[in-house]
């Protein structure tokens, strides 16, 4: 095995990189000074609730378009065939269930953070139980997420290691803490661009020099890439149609539906149509990223067919394959290679920038605000440009942390990807069943949690003690989703193959595919919050907010007798006036049974008082679970 190859950049390469860095800076700048110049919460945290729907997609697209993804799908496809691409069969449910189901919940509550749901629904604990989930889970993948690709890009080209770190998290902190949520989304435009340009760059010459795209699927075919539709049931195979098209839904939720980075977008469009329309613009998007991906693999096995650089020791890990492959196919054309890099960056830009200002927002709604009423709007807007400060900073720690984890690493990974599942559940389970209570969302939270480390860590510890003779396939990124940040965590564990028999028992559980961590662990969620809602007391009527449960129940027990769905509390309510729905937005309720707050009980007019008053004289009386089940069937 010989030693690393070390490709180097010419001036072209650098120009155009450092293009890309003062561009996605000066677009901060601009709207730090411009319109209402970010002065108060609203406009920082939400962008004024003023985006349209173009913007907002491609925004979604690429908070989570990491660097992890683009350097990890073309090795994916590149090992192991096109298997992977069934992944997009997910996305149908994936996005059309957050467009018509989370989507208006969270934007007829007129929420800031996807957490306040949880007060509304349950109390202030499950809340901040919420809130501190999330933002731990993102402060371990901010660091490793700025430092993978610089780590890959110095191995690769010596491009210097600290320099590159530096040069994206300063860059990423100052527009984030002086443009807001608007320069976010419309630098994650700039940088999806940016995105699609390197990637097709890379396949069109690489296609070229291959002899064109027929010759590149001969080849894929007579290498055997070319996967058919694989139906086995088997839950501990890696990728099968079940897994990818199934598995691959949950977490297509987890991300879609709750993840506090993409609900703020949703929050942030004009208006609800918007958000939904965002969704279903992002479909396509999802769909073209995973396509060139795919492309991108075949191509590269049309290159080096079996010969990969890792094989031959030109490359350490897989996560450096593909930098290997772009520097190799563009040696004698200066300035692609930067937009490459530049592309690889981008994705690093979005993913780091959208959890700097998610987690500036959920600290700031669900830590603070709470706990200080009186604080003025200029001090709330200053402490949230200074939360985002901090959060650059702290991602700069990680990062230098991540690069003295060594094999730790993937077990801190890990962690993160155990924890989307967990909190799905959580939201399912308050917004779906609304006879479960507070007690039962904490301890089912706790039981998901504890068993997503169980299997997570147990697959990890039981991996590392089988011995083998076989060199270790590190797949950092050689099966993360294209848009999925809780999968591409999971799959930097590292896989060791062996010829041994098929795991039984708790080893089964261990060897359980990635792709499935998701639905399972939510399920426990659910399941588990369930049992304990039943045996501590189900949930009344009388302590629903409204707007926070989803008429979902009541259609689908609509054969029990009416007597037992109002013990379930699932009667269907008689239509609301169109008028309500179209003109006054669902209010947050003052929940007095435990505490919660009316945050926007200030926004109510005295005319919006009148028209309540007037509505509850005239008003047919409704079924006792009236309050659960203010959304209207006609949001499908």
């Amino acid at each position: 095995m010989g030693d690393v190859v070390q490709m180097h950049f010419s001036t072209p390469d650098y120009v155009i990189f450092a293009l890309l860095l003062v561009a996605s800076t000066c677009i901060g700048l601009f709207y730090a000074l411009s319109g209402g110049r970010q002065r108060t919460t609203q406009e920082f945290l939400l962008a004024d609730r003023s985006m349209s729907c173009l913007p907002v997609s491609l925004s979604l697209l690429a908070t989570f378009q990491s660097a992890v993804a683009i350097l990890g799908v073309p090795s994916e496809i590149y090992t192991y065939g096109t298997q992977y691409w069934f992944l997009g069969v997910s996305y149908f449910l994936g996005l059309l269930v957050p467009a018509h189901v989370f989507i208006p919940v969270f934007y007829r509550l007129r929420l800031t953070s996807a957490y306040e749901y949880l007060e509304l629904r349950f109390n202030k604990t499950v809340r901040i139980m919420g809130t501190v989930t999330f933002i731990f889970q993102m402060v371990i993948y901010m660091g490793v997420v700025l430092y993978a690709p610089a780590l890959a890009l110095n191995a690769v080209t010596g491009f210097d290691l600290w320099g590159a770190v530096l040069a994206m998290g300063l860059v990423c902190t100052l527009y984030t803490t002086l443009g807001g949520l608007k320069a976010v989304i419309w630098t994650d435009v700039f940088q999806t661009i940016v995105m699609f340009a390197g990637q097709l760059a890379v396949i069109i010459v690489g296609a070229h020099q291959a002899g064109g795209m027929g010759e590149v699927w001969r080849k894929a075919i007579n290498g055997s890439r070319i996967a058919s539709l694989d139906l086995n049931p088997d839950p501990t195979e890696r990728h099968t149609f079940w897994t990818l098209g199934v598995g691959g839904v949950f977490l297509m939720l987890a991300l879609y539906g709750v993840n506090q980075a993409q609900v703020q977008r949703y929050l942030s469009s004009r208006t609800e149509r918007e958000a939904v329309m965002s969704c279903y613009v992002v479909f396509p998007c999802q769909q073209v990223v995973l396509c060139l991906g795919c492309l991108m693999g075949l191509v590269m096995f049309a290159r080096y067919g079996e010969d990969s650089p890792l094989d031959k020791g030109y490359v350490k890990t897989n996560d450096q394959m593909v930098l290997y492959f772009v520097m190799d196919v563009f040696r004698d054309l200066p300035g692609l290679p930067g937009l490459f890099v530049a592309c690889l960056f981008s994705g690093a830009l979005s993913t780091i920038s959208s959890a700097f200002n998610s987690l500036a927002t959920v600290t700031m709604e669900d830590l603070i605000k709470p706990y200080c009423p009186t604080m003025t709007e200029a001090k709330a807007t200053l402490l949230s440009k200074g939360l985002a400060f901090a959060y650059g900073l702290v991602c700069l720690a990680m990062a230098y942390t991540a690069s003295h984890m060594g094999s730790v690493l993937q077990a801190a990974l890990s962690i993160f990807g155990m924890v989307g599942g967990p909190l799905l559940g959580l939201f399912c389970l308050g917004m779906f069943f609304p006879w479960a209570n507070s007690t039962g969302a904490i301890v089912g939270l706790v039981a998901g949690l504890v068993m997503a480390f169980w299997i997570g860590i147990g697959h990890f510890v039981s991996r590392m003690a089988v011995p083998t003779t076989l060199p270790p396939i590190i797949n950092g990124t050689a099966m993360p989703l294209p848009s999925n940040m809780t999968t591409a965590v999971m799959t930097t564990l590292i896989t060791l193959i062996t010829a041994k028999p098929k795991p039984t028992g708790v080893q089964a559980l261990y060897n359980l595919s990635y792709l499935w961590y998701s639905a399972h662990n939510s399920t426990t969620v659910v399941i588990v919050g369930l049992i304990v809602s039943l045996l501590t007391g189900p949930m009344k009527e009388k302590d629903l907010t409204p707007g926070t449960v989803y008429p979902v129940l009541g259609n689908l027990l609509f054969f029990l007798p009416e007597c037992y769905r109002e013990i379930l509390c699932c009667v269907t309510p008689l239509p609301q006036k169109p008028k309500a729905i179209d003109t006054h937005p669902y209010q947050m309720a003052r929940k007095e049974s435990n505490g919660v707050s009316h945050p926007k009980e200030e926004e109510k007019t005295e005319e919006t008082e009148r028209e309540k008053d007037e509505d509850e004289e005239t008003a047919t009386p409704q079924p006792s679970c009236r309050l659960a089940h203010t959304l209207q069937e006609t949001a499908l």
